[in-house]
């Protein structure tokens, strides 16, 4: 199938989410959770593996849409020959009973529009018939522990494995079509009402919105990005899933082909801030105390993801099935960089429960203790090789941005001490920070380069290192920081995008990769350190302008084909958008950091010149 992955939207209920396309079809959508099998999985293959098509019959003039202001609700204008229509997609919260439902409106607004319907289910990502059942208005399918029913207000017919209908829609009227899954050993749920489940979703994000701030120059990017981290949240535990899909490719037709449906401990500072500062508190409490239980009672083993509910075995496997999105192999379901050591998340979750203490919220039973856990093995073990923070497939190497979070955590668990009256080896820790502190600035810096570089045992530079400034290791003033930050943007910044390093196959993968969307936002923050407010606001604004229709954005940008790429939409570019929005008016975490590591930081604009 293969439309532009700029071409989707999304609807969700903080349990599970879908993709909807520009053309009416919902080709993506896992039930009844975020990590579940796909029941929708034509984005990875082709209609054959499951898709819900509501559009019009003929030729299309023009399609609008938008979300009903800040909300979950999508409303698509079609425009034909014969007229204009709307399509009203949202998911209303899970019943009680763990049922869920989908509502697609059709609305008439002027002539008489020919609408068509498609619907094949395919579980299991695109490789069950389920048992597929037509009662003149009434669609019930089942497999497994699986059960689907479609309620129409037209009848439905089937041809071979797909259901079909065709109607048209006059000015005025209106056809309403519900798709509800169930448990498949429990009676058939009760149809729900649309326009009931219509005014109870836009009341809820109407109250949940209603706290998010209304003015300033950025705040309309900022209410939606915050909006798409509350779809990517599963409610009922507070983890927030790094992106609503799998294997959605980070080069067309390439290998780099994750799956991004679960919760990254890495995600959790700039997560915890970005919920803070778009005024989420609720949610960033819960996402702290996911963070504790995930990490359980023996930190030393702490793993660099989990599931929605802390699961620890996330075991990856291919679908060969799948053709891949735009013939991009393997498709894979799971992530074997569960497994990976990757010493740079110690400091992070230090730095998190570091975070929710000067945000205010009172300390986690377990949160001191597994602190200390994290300090007993960083204590031997912050130097020695891992996969790093872009999770190498190519073997363990001494990463440098490892050894700086090293330092985050050894300075975190001293200002625990000295800040926060916690009890610990204060004096002790304040000898690793600067034992740490001076190996990284003696042996990370290359002079011969000018740079801080990605590992040891190369001169390869790394966007990664653009995080100094941003966690406190270094002032962005620091000439090796700038000098740094130079290196950057003359070797790894294409068409004003930033890749993360040069793929050169030592990652493991012989495959080139787009720009990656977090680490050019992590340039504008540098430059907002500095006092470049021009080249800051320039950064964000290209970012800015590479989201799509309704305001999401992907992992990566591909900047010779122009176009999204990776999953979709990132959590972390949309948290990177929100808190770059808050460093370019000066109120942001970069400041803010940089004020307590006692980092100067140029507090009126200068010059743009570096």
């Amino acid at each position: 199938m293969s439309a532009l992955i700029e071409d989707y939207a999304l609807i969700g209920n903080t349990h599970t989410v879908a993709l909807v396309g520009r053309n009416g079809s919902i080709d993506w959508l896992c039930l009844p959770t975020f990590s579940s099998p796909a029941c929708f999985a034509g984005l990875l293959g082709d209609e054959g593996n499951g898709r819900f098509l509501l559009a019009p019959a003929g030729g299309l003039r023009r399609v609008e849409r938008a979300y009903r202001e800040d909300s979950l609700i999508l409303e698509t204008r079609f425009e034909t020959d014969d007229g204009v229509v709307d399509l009203i997609d949202f998911m209303p919260s899970p019943r009680p009973d763990g049922v869920t439902d989908i509502v697609r409106i059709v609305r008439g607004r002027r002539g008489v529009v020919p609408m068509r319907l498609a619907l094949t289910l395919r579980l299991e990502y695109g490789s069950v018939l389920p048992w597929v059942q037509v009662e003149d208005h009434k669609l019930h399918a089942f497999a497994g522990p699986d059960a689907f029913f479609l309620y129409a207000p037209i009848p439905l017919s089937r041809e071979h494995a797909e259901v079909r209908a065709e109607f048209a829609v006059a000015a005025g009227d209106e056809a309403a079509f519900v798709l509800t899954r169930a448990a498949s050993y429990r009676p058939e749920p009760v149809a729900r009402d649309a326009q009931e489940a219509l005014a109870r979703t836009e009341a809820f994000w109407r109250r949940w919105g209603a706290r998010m701030p209304k003015d300033g120059p950025y705040a309309r990017m900022v209410r939606r990005s915050a909006i798409t981290l509350k779809a990517l949240t599963f409610s009922p535990t507070g983890g927030i899933v790094a992106a609503a899909t799998t294997s959605l490719p980070e080069s067309l037709g390439g290998p780099r082909n994750w799956d991004y449906r679960f919760c990254w401990l890495r995600d959790a500072t700039f997560t915890l801030y970005a919920l803070g500062l778009a005024g989420f508190r609720k949610e960033a409490r819960a996402w702290r105390d996911w963070l504790c239980r995930a990490v359980g009672g023996e930190p030393g083993r702490i793993q660099i993801m989990y599931g929605l509910g802390g699961e620890r075995a996330l075991e990856e496997r291919e679908a060969p099935w799948l053709a891949g999105y735009a013939d991009s192999r393997p498709v894979r379901f799971g992530n074997a960089a569960y497994k990976q050591c990757q010493i740079d998340v110690y400091g992070e979750v230090m730095d998190a429960l570091h975070l929710s203490r000067a945000q205010g919220f009172q300390d986690d039973v377990n949160s001191w203790g597994i602190q200390q856990g994290l300090m007993d093995f960083l204590e031997g073990g912050w130097d020695g090789p891992d996969s790093g923070l872009w999770e190498e497939r190519g073997g363990p190497r001494p990463h440098i941005f490892s050894q700086v979070m090293a330092w985050v955590a050894a300075d975190r668990a001293v200002k625990a001490v000295e800040r926060f009256g916690q009890e610990g080896p204060a004096d002790r820790w304040r000898a690793l920070r600067a034992r740490i502190h001076e190996h990284v600035c003696r042996k990370g810096y290359n002079e011969k380069k000018q740079a801080f570089v990605q590992s040891y045992d190369t001169e390869k530079l790394d966007a990664s290192l653009l995080l100094l400034p941003l966690v406190g290791f270094l002032s962005a003033h620091d000439e090796r920081v700038v000098n740094t930050v130079r290196a950057i943007e003359r070797e790894l910044t294409v068409d004003g995008f930033v890749k993360r390093y040069e793929a050169d196959g030592q990652d493991g993968l012989h495959a080139p990769e787009g720009a990656f969307l977090a680490c050019t936002f992590w340039l504008a923050d540098n430059y907002a350190l500095m006092g470049h407010k021009a080249k800051a606001a320039a950064v964000f604004e290209r970012i800015a302008g590479v989201a799509n229709d309704v305001g999401l954005l992907a992992e990566e940008y591909d900047t010779k084909n122009r176009r999204l790429i990776g999953n979709f939409p990132q959590a972390f570019s949309h948290v990177g958008l929100i808190n770059t929005a808050h460093n370019l008016l000066m109120t942001g975490p970069a400041q803010h950091r940089a004020k307590a590591a006692g980092n100067p930081f140029r507090g009126n604009w200068v010059s743009d010149e570096l």
